[in-house]
């Protein structure tokens, strides 16, 4: 089968691999049927992820069609559809059982695939326990609406639900990219008042307002986000605020934007530490809280697709088969011809 390889830093190959085979009692053998790219995959590419084991096949978003399963296997049987998690948890660690499935202690729990174990930019992959790491996807479901079920998605619901959003609360998101706009979806669900979306690109924040994930956008530099928040909620600032962007300035503006008592939940992921001012922002009794992704409610979440409460594929701007996946690699890494995401076909659903 053809495979999208890390090869060294800076390096990906498409090249020739063996079928995987059902190791252990817990995996799944899947037919990849879509794929997507994701930043962390430009961040291999880069050397960027000390993790990464070159050799590798990369990719972890992506769905397909259950090939085999291994005898433990209880949830699925070949021939499911399914959304493939980005994350792989064995259910029953110390962390596992709380919910923290980033944090897996399994020797490849957390992210692996794609990074330490074999990912989904392939004909097939293996997926331990699949139990956990795999979600049926309905039939009136397309691929691209369940692509990012198991990292974008996953990402936004967790921010949503340890931001303890509310209906009425005011919500400021900093940084309008695929995550951001993920973000927005699984905000939306809990009914706020109002979604502030904040950027430096007019064209994404121009795509928010299309298609309903933000009630107000800022553009920076052109508008000061810490004036125009103040302006819409009666000098208080945002009661959640969402740092998604990671840029040079976004975490002390999140802090900034935040009324007193807020949450602010750290998304991004940050290229140099950030520093935390605490003269600067003593009393305002903020409560932060960050970490990898727990992507724990995937079942959660196509529900919500399901249902038709949010609709990811909107996300999904440029299509390509897998003879040009890497076509579809130097769009998105040069972010050319306004890519908000990519669905490459991999083989038919």
């Amino acid at each position: 089968m053809r495979a999208v390889v890390y090869v060294e830093n800076g390096r990906f190959e498409v090249r020739e691999r063996s079928k995987p085979e059902v190791v252990d009692p817990g995996d799944a053998v899947v037919r990849v049927t879509t794929a997507s790219i994701c930043t962390s995959d430009l961040h291999i590419r880069a050397g960027a992820v000390p993790r990464a084991v070159p050799g590798i096949t990369v990719g972890h978003e992506f769905v397909g069609v259950v090939e085999s399963v291994g005898s433990g296997v209880e949830r699925f049987l070949p021939g499911d559809r399914v959304a493939v998690n980005v994350e792989t948890f064995c259910g029953h660690c110390f962390f596992c059982r709380r919910g923290w499935v980033n944090n897996c202690t399994d020797p490849s729990g957390g992210w692996a695939m794609g990074c330490r174990i074999d990912g989904g930019q392939a004909g097939y992959v293996r997926v331990p326990y699949a139990d956990n790491g795999l979600t049926h996807i309905p039939d009136y479901v397309s691929d691209e609406q369940a692509l990012f079920t198991g990292d974008l998605l996953s990402t936004g619901y967790w921010a949503a639900d340890i931001g303890e959003v509310s209906e009425g609360d005011t919500v400021a998101i900093i940084g309008a990219g695929p995550t951001g706009l993920c973000t927005a979806m699984c905000v939306r669900a809990k009914n706020p008042a109002r979604i502030v979306m904040v950027d430096v690109l007019e064209e994404r924040l121009d795509f928010a307002r299309a298609h309903g994930l933000a009630d107000d956008t800022v553009l920076v530099p052109d508008q000061d986000p810490v004036e125009f928040i103040r302006s819409v909620t009666d000098g208080r600032g945002a009661d959640v605020v969402m740092e998604v962007a990671g840029g040079k300035d976004t975490f002390q503006t999140a802090w900034r934007i935040a009324r007193p008592n807020a949450i602010v939940v750290v998304v991004a992921m940050y290229g140099e530490p950030q520093m935390l001012p605490l003269p600067d922002m003593y009393g305002k009794n903020l409560v932060f809280k960050t970490g990898g992704v727990d992507a724990s409610h995937c079942q959660d979440i196509m529900d919500l697709i399901s249902d038709g409460s949010i609709d990811p594929s909107v996300l999904v701007t440029h299509r390509f088969d897998f003879d040009h996946i890497m076509d579809a690699y130097e769009l998105f890494a040069e972010h050319r011809d306004g890519v908000m995401k990519v669905a490459v076909r991999i083989s038919d659903p």
